[in-house]
């Protein structure tokens, strides 16, 4: 195989994880984005964390794969990424290792006090986590100031311009609207009505923001359509995208969560591809100068590398595809209070 085309497939494998990470931890952040507003009182909220209980752990072994994938395969585009998003990288692992201690510490004392700071921190933590990967991923798209070396010259408030915070609200409402389609799977009762009533309001919101992304992306990021320009077979992609978008309420209408679901996970889907194919052959585009751009050829390993990486991960991935399909089938139906429960 040549090594054009060993990098190709290493760049769409780190898509696959990437996006298999967006879904599946994505329903994961909404849910923590949603507990203080859909849970009334103790059980309800304990009701919540259970929804993703078996799940969580093994859902961000997708984040930690993506990123041992990309030092190895990539790692002149490993080192940039990190050191460039170096404090709010910290700030994301903070908020990762918050959401699993709230989640394993809330119930161990029985106190209103000790279970609200714990609540609270699974609510922020989630939040947070979620407006960092936006905020991350509108950095990118837009553009960084890398200059040589691949050395970057700015700094944390340099990435929180007006983009990527309009793309870090983006990833917080679609996140939240797929977790309040999976609770809405998960739960019964008045607090699935409960959960039911905020998936319109959301709805509402993701597509108020997705539309102003669109344009703004449009606007303001004029190499975001240059590869759909090149290859018009592509443009089959936003339009998918759409068309998923629009079936969330009417999956809902119908009575369908199921596939309302399955159709949130679509949009993530596609706006992932949407994102590769913005970027490509591209990793950081640098706003200095664009031949100080991380590329896929400037950023690679030596094609033994790819090589003996592409064999571990044809034996690897299908062990952790099976894990997941396995937990999932095991878990799957109504979440259910038991005395080893959160």
């Amino acid at each position: 195989m040549s090594y054009e085309w060993l990098t190709f497939i290493w760049f769409v494998l780190l898509g696959i994880l990437l996006t298999g990470y967006a879904i599946l931890d994505g329903f994961d952040l909404g849910v923590g984005i949603l507990h203080p507003f859909v849970a009334k009182n103790d059980h309800e909220r304990r009701l919540v964390m259970n929804s993703i209980g078996p799940l969580w752990d093994g859902n961000e072994v997708w984040l930690v794969t993506f990123g041992g994938a990309l030092f190895a395969a990539f790692p002149n585009a490993y080192a940039t990424v990190f050191s460039s998003f170096y404090a709010a990288f910290h700030l994301l692992l903070m908020c990762l290792i918050g959401r699993a201690v709230s989640l394993e510490f809330r119930s161990k004392v029985h106190s209103a006090r000790w279970r609200g700071i714990w609540d609270f921190s699974f609510f922020a933590s989630s939040v947070t986590a979620a407006a960092l990967l936006g905020i991350a991923g509108g950095n990118v798209i837009g553009g960084m100031a890398v200059g040589e070396k691949y050395f970057y010259h700015g700094n944390l408030l340099d990435q929180l311009y007006w983009y990527p915070l309009l793309v870090g609200a983006l990833t917080v409402s679609l996140f939240a609207l797929h977790g309040a389609i999976y609770l809405y799977l998960k739960t019964e009762d008045d607090l699935q009505a409960r959960v039911r009533q905020r998936i319109t309001p959301l709805f509402f919101a993701f597509a108020t923001l997705y539309l102003l992304v669109t344009l703004a992306t449009w606007w303001h990021v004029s190499h975001a359509t240059d590869n759909l320009h090149r290859h018009p077979w592509l443009w089959i992609v936003p339009l998918l995208n759409v068309l998923a978008v629009l079936n969330i309420p009417r999956a809902m209408h119908l009575g369908k969560p199921g596939y309302a679901f399955f159709s949130s996970a679509m949009v993530i889907l596609a706006l992932a591809t949407l994102f590769s194919v913005a970027i490509f052959p591209n990793f950081v585009i640098s706003t200095i100068d664009p031949s100080y751009s991380i590329t896929l050829d400037n950023a690679r390993s030596s094609q033994q590398t790819l090589q003996t990486m592409l064999l571990i991960a044809l034996i690897g991935m299908p062990c952790v595809l099976s894990y997941t399909v396995i937990i999932y089938w095991i878990f799957r139906g109504k979440v259910k209070l038991d005395p080893h429960s959160y």
